[in-house]
C-alpha cells in the first residue's frame, strides 16, 4: 500500500492546483477544431503509448462525431524538441508532418528534459519556443497549424524501498510544467497541464496508475483520457463512446504504426533498400516494401472512414474495406538463377525439405555423442521458424517462433508465437504443444521470470503472464518501449539474467533506440547490450560497442560475460567493452568499427580483440558447457552455432589468459549437418544436462541476399534437437517450481550453471523479506572447509544484489580472498551497486593495485562510472604494473570517458 505517499500527495494537491498558478482541471481549453483537421501527436513516451492506449482518441471522436478528424501518432520515446534520434533516412519530423498533413500539432515534452533540473530550464525554454514558432509558421498541407503543448504527468512515487519516491523528480517536473505554460503564453499556443491533475489522481486512487512511476498503465490511461479531453475542450462529455469505437481506433493505429515504424526500415528507405534483387532484377527491397507502406497508408485511411461512421452512430458501409488498395508487388525468387553467388558460397539449402527422420541421418557428431529429435513441424505445425528456446522452473521447453519473418505482410495474420512443449512420457520427445502467447511480432528473444515472460514483440518488450493456470498469457503489459525497428533480424535477442539479477538483451546495428526510464532517457545507437532491473525498474546501456549484430550472451561460473556477434562471427570477453561511455560515444572495435568510428571517437585502426581466432562466420547463439553429463574435458568450453558456412555447433576451449582476460582455441566441432537446411540459431543446456538446439530449418536466411518477399522463403518448417553423451549418465533434474526457499538456496551449490541460473531466477521472484531471511541463515551455515565455499558465498552476494541489498561483511571478506576470480567478481558487483556502497571508489582503487591483472582491469572498468580529477589520478595508478592489450584498451576507454 502507498498510504503514507497518498497522504503526502493529498496534502500537496492544493499547491499543485493553486499556488503555482498552473491551469486547473476545471479550466476550459481553447483548442478549436474544424471539420477534417489532422491532429499529429509528437514527442515522448507519454504520447507514444497513446497509439495502443487509445482512450483519449476515443473520447475525441465521441466529442466530435461529425468532424471526420484524422489522428496520427508520430511520437518516439526519448524525444526532446531538438534531440530525436532515428535510423538512417527515416526522415525528419517535418517530412512526417507533411505526409500526415498536420493542421494541429500536439507536443508531448518535458519529462526527459526535466532531469537536467534548474540548470536545463533556460535551454529547454529556448528550444521549445523555437520549435513552437517554427511549427506555427509552417504549412504541412492544411495551412498554419495550431500548436498544443502538453506537460509531463506527475511522477507516481512508491513506498517500495526499491523504487523512487518521486519527490525530487516531481519538483523538477513542476518547474518544467510551469516553463511550458510560460512558453505557451508567449507564443499563443494551447497549453495543457497534466502534472497537477495526475498528482491529484494518484492521491485519490489506491491502485497504481503507472507501470514504473512515470509510464501510465491501462488504468492510468483510462483516468488520463477525460483529463486531457476536458483540458483541451472544456466541459465533460455527456454521452458515452460507442462500444465499437475504440476497437476501430485500435485497428487504425495498429496499421499506422506498422507503416510509420516499419521493421526493416534499413532495408526499405535505408542503405539496404537496393539490396534483395529478385530473380528478374525487377524489384528490390525498397520497391516491394514501399509499395506495402503505401498499401498501409490506404488501409489506415480506410479505417479512418470506419471510425467516422461508428462515431456518428452509423453502421460501417460494406464498401469500406481493403479491396481497393494497390496490388502487392510479387517478386520472383532469385534462387537457382545463373550465377547465384549465394548458392556458390554454400549459403543456400535445398528447397526440397527432408523429413526429420531423413535429416537425422546427415548429422556428424563428435565421438561419444548422439542426437535425437524433440519436436518438428511434422507433429506440431505451430513450430514454424523457431528462433529461441528456454526451460521453465517445471523443466518444460519454451520456444519462440517467427512465421512472419522477415516482415509482417499487410492483410495477413500477425501470429508469431511463444510455445510450451511438454514431454509427458519421459522419452525426451515432445508430446504436447501449448500456445502461451500468439499474435506476436518477430519475437527474436524472450526470457522467463517474475511469474511470466519478457518477450520481444518488435520493436517493444512485453511482459506476459498467465494468472489462471491454463498456460496461456492473459495479462500483458507493454513493458519497455523505445527500441528501434530498423532491422527485424537485428531485433532484441539473447535475453539473459545476469548473476546479480539484471536482465540483459542485445540489439544490432542500424538501430537508434531511446528508452525512457525513472532516471531519464537512455540512448543507444548502432548496436549494443541493454541492462534492465525489474525490481528497481532501472534500465541502462550495459555495452555500447561497434558490433554488427550481437546474438549471443552468456556468463561463466564467476560472473564474467562473453558476447557473440552474429554477422562477422566474432566473440568477445565483455569486461573491457562494458565500461561507461556517454551517448553517442561507443567503444571502438568490432566489425562495424570503421563505419561508426566518428561516433565512437576512437582510432579506426584500434580494434578490440576477440578472445579466440574466428575461423568461420556467422554466430547466432552461444553457451558455456557446464554439465556433468558432458565429458570432463569439455567443461567450460564455449559453444557457438554456425548457420551458414558449416551449419554446425562449433567448440572452443577457454582458459584465463597469461595477463588479464581469457583466451580460446577452437577444437573439433560438437556436431555438423550435411542437410543444408539445418540452421542452428539457439542452444541451451536442459535440466537433465543434455543440450537442446533450435533448428530454424530454412533454405534461405538473411535480408541482404534475397528479397524480403522472396517466395522461396519458408514459413512452415522448424525443429528442436537434443544432444547427449553416451559415456555419462544424465543429471537428475532439480526440483525448482514451488520449492521452499531453503531448498532453492541449496541449489546454488550444484555444479551446473543453468541449474543455479534457474534457481536464482525462481528466488528473484520470491518476496525479498523471505529470501533475505533464508539467505542470512544459509550463509551462516556454509561449510568453511568446502573447497567451493567461496563460490557459494559469491552466489550469496549475487542473490543479495538481486534483492537490491549488499552484505557488506561478506563482500569485504571475499574482496580479500586468495582467489582472483572471487575478487574480480566482487569488484564488478560493487560497480553495479555503487549507489548503495558509499566507499565504492575506494574498492575500485584497491582493485587497480591488485596483484592480478584481471582484478586490476575490473577496477579500471568500474572507475569509468565515476567522474572528477581524483578518478583520473586513480585509474592512472594501473600504469605502475605490467600492461597488456585488454588492460590498455580498458584504460584508454576509461580515460576517454573521464576526460569528457
Amino acid at each position: 500500500m502507498k498510504s503514507l505517499l497518498r497522504t503526502a500527495l493529498r496534502m500537496a494537491v492544493p499547491v499543485f492546483l493553486g499556488v503555482t498558478g498552473l491551469a486547473s482541471l476545471a479550466d476550459a481549453g481553447d483548442l478549436k477544431l474544424q471539420k477534417g483537421d489532422h491532429l499529429c501527436l509528437v514527442g515522448n513516451a507519454l504520447g507514444e503509448r497513446m497509439q495502443t492506449q487509445n482512450e483519449w482518441e476515443t473520447l475525441l471522436h465521441t466529442r466530435f462525431p461529425n468532424h471526420q478528424l484524422v489522428v496520427r501518432n508520430l511520437c518516439f520515446p526519448g524525444d526532446e524538441p531538438y534531440l530525436r534520434i532515428r535510423s538512417k533516412n527515416f526522415g525528419d519530423p517535418t517530412s512526417h508532418l507533411k505526409h500526415s498533413q498536420a493542421s494541429v500539432v500536439m507536443y508531448f515534452f518535458g519529462y526527459n528534459e526535466s532531469f537536467a533540473g534548474k540548470k536545463g530550464l533556460k535551454k529547454y525554454v529556448a528550444d521549445l519556443t523555437k520549435l513552437v514558432t517554427e511549427t506555427q509558421a509552417a504549412d504541412y498541407g492544411k495551412g498554419n497549424p495550431q500548436v498544443v503543448l502538453i506537460s509531463p504527468i506527475a511522477f507516481e512515487g512508491s513506498d517500495d524501498p526499491n523504487l523512487s519516491d518521486g519527490i525530487e523528480q516531481n519538483k523538477n517536473l513542476e518547474l518544467y510544467t510551469q516553463a511550458m505554460q510560460e512558453v505557451a503564453e508567449a507564443t499563443d499556443a494551447v497549453f495543457v497541464d497534466l502534472f497537477a491533475p495526475t498528482a491529484a489522481l494518484y492521491a485519490a486512487t489506491e491502485q497504481p496508475l503507472t507501470i514504473n512511476g512515470f509510464q501510465l498503465n491501462d488504468l492510468g490511461y483510462e483516468a488520463l483520457a477525460p483529463v486531457l479531453d476536458q483540458a483541451l475542450f472544456g466541459d465533460a462529455l455527456a454521452e458515452a463512446a460507442p462500444a465499437e469505437l475504440k476497437n476501430e481506433i485500435d485497428n487504425k493505429n495498429f496499421h499506422w504504426f506498422h507503416r510509420y515504424r516499419a521493421v526493416n526500415g534499413f532495408s526499405i528507405y535505408g542503405d539496404r533498400g537496393l539490396a534483395g534483387q529478385d530473380g528478374q532484377r525487377k524489384y528490390n527491397n525498397r520497391d516491394v516494401m514501399e509499395r506495402e507502406r503505401a498499401i498501409l497508408d490506404q488501409m489506415t485511411a480506410t479505417r479512418d472512414q470506419r471510425i467516422w461512421a461508428v462515431a456518428a452512430g452509423k453502421s460501417v458501409p460494406a464498401v469500406i474495406d481493403d479491396s481497393t488498395t494497390l496490388p502487392f508487388y510479387e517478386p520472383i525468387t532469385n534462387v537457382g538463377i545463373p550465377g547465384d553467388r549465394n548458392a556458390k558460397a554454400g549459403k543456400l539449402g535445398n528447397l526440397k525439405y527432408l523429413p526429420a527422420a531423413e535429416q537425422i541421418k546427415l548429422f556428424d557428431l563428435a565421438e561419444g555423442f548422439e542426437i535425437e529429435l524433440v519436436a518438428s513441424e511434422e507433429q506440431f505445425p505451430e513450430l514454424s521458424n523457431p528462433v529461441a528456446l528456454n526451460f521453465d522452473s517445471k523443466g518444460r521447453l519454451w520456444v519462440a517462433t517467427m512465421k512472419s519473418y522477415p516482415h509482417w505482410k499487410p492483410k495477413s495474420p500477425m501470429n508469431d508465437k511463444l510455445l510450451i512443449f511438454e514431454d509427458q512420457d519421459g522419452d525426451h520427445a515432445a508430446d504436447v504443444c501449448k500456445v502461451f502467447a500468439d499474435n506476436l511480432h518477430q519475437p527474436t528473444g524472450f526470457e522467463l521470470g517474475f511469474g511470466g515472460a519478457f518477450v520481444s514483440r518488435q520493436p517493444d518488450i512485453w511482459f506476459m503472464k498467465d494468472t489462471d493456470g491454463d498456460d496461456k498469457a492473459d495479462e500483458v503489459t507493454r513493458q519497455m518501449i523505445g527500441l528501434d525497428s530498423a532491422d527485424s533480424h537485428h531485433g532484441i535477442a539473447a535475453f539473459e539474467w545476469g548473476p546479480g539479477g539484471n536482465l540483459y538483451f542485445e540489439e544490432g546495428t542500424f538501430k537508434f533506440s531511446a528508452v525512457e526510464t525513472p532516471q531519464g532517457a537512455r540512448r543507444l545507437a548502432e548496436a549494443g547490450i541493454w541492462k534492465y532491473n525489474h525490481r528497481t525498474q532501472q534500465m541502462d546501456v550495459h555495452c555500447s560497442f561497434a558490433f554488427a549484430n550481437p546474438w549471443g550472451y552468456v556468463y561463466d561460473k564467476w560472473g564474467q560475460d562473453f558476447i557473440g556477434d552474429a554477422s562477422p562471427g566474432n566473440a568477445y570477453w565483455a569486461a573491457p567493452i562494458t565500461g561507461h561511455v556517454e551517448f553517442p560515444n561507443k567503444h571502438p572495435g568490432g566489425s562495424q568499427h570503421r563505419r561508426v568510428a566518428a561516433m565512437a571517437g576512437g582510432d579506426p585502426k584500434y580494434r578490440h580483440p576477440t578472445f579466440y581466432k574466428k575461423r568461420i562466420r556467422p554466430l547466432s547463439g552461444c553457451a558455456m558447457v557446464s554439465s556433468r553429463h558432458f565429458p570432463e574435458s569439455m567443461q567450460g568450453n564455449f559453444l557457438v552455432t554456425n548457420v551458414i558456412g558449416e551449419r554446425a555447433i562449433l567448440n572452443h576451449e577457454v582458459r584465463p589468459a597469461e595477463g588479464s582476460g581469457f583466451v580460446g582455441q577452437e577444437v573439433k566441432p560438437l556436431l555438423s549437418c550435411r542437410d543444408g537446411n539445418f540452421r542452428p540459431v539457439d542452444l541451451q543446456f536442459a535440466p537433465d544436462g543434455s543440450l537442446y538446439i533450435v533448428d530454424w530449418h530454412n533454405a534461405l536466411i538473411g535480408h541482404l541476399q534475397h528479397n524480403l518477399r522472396d517466395p522461396s522463403r519458408d514459413h512452415s518448417h522448424g525443429r528442436i534437437w537434443r544432444v547427449t553423451y553416451k559415456g555419462n549418465p544424465l543429471v537428475t533434474p532439480a526440483k525448482i517450481d514451488g520449492q521452499p526457499i531453503d531448498d532453492l538456496l541449496e541449489l546454488l551449490k550444484v555444479p551446473e550453471d543453468r541449474t543455479r541460473y534457474r534457481a536464482r531466477r525462481e528466488l528473484a521472484a520470491r518476496p525479498s523479506k523471505d529470501v533475505l531471511a533464508g539467505l542470512d541463515k544459509w550463509v551462516a551455515d556454509l561449510d568453511a572447509s568446502d573447497p567451493n565455499v567461496e563460490h557459494q558465498q559469491m552466489e550469496a552476494l549475487w542473490m543479495y544484489q538481486t534483492h537490491n541489498r549488499v552484505n557488506r561483511p561478506l563482500l569485504d571478506q571475499l574482496l580479500k580472498s586468495d582467489n582472483w576470480r572471487a575478487r574480480a567478481a566482487c569488484v564488478r558487483l560493487a560497480c553495479h551497486m555503487m549507489d548503495a556502497i558509499e566507499d565504492a571508489p575506494a574498492i575500485f582503487e584497491k582493485a587497480i593495485h591488485d596483484q592480478h591483472p584481471t582484478v586490476r582491469l575490473e577496477g579500471v572498468r568500474a572507475a569509468s562510472f565515476l567522474d572528477g580529477e581524483e578518478a583520473i589520478e586513480m585509474v592512472l595508478g594501473v600504469l605502475e604494473y605490467e600492461m597488456d592489450d585488454y588492460l590498455q584498451y580498458t584504460l584508454d576507454e576509461t580515460m576517454r570517458q573521464l576526460e569528457q
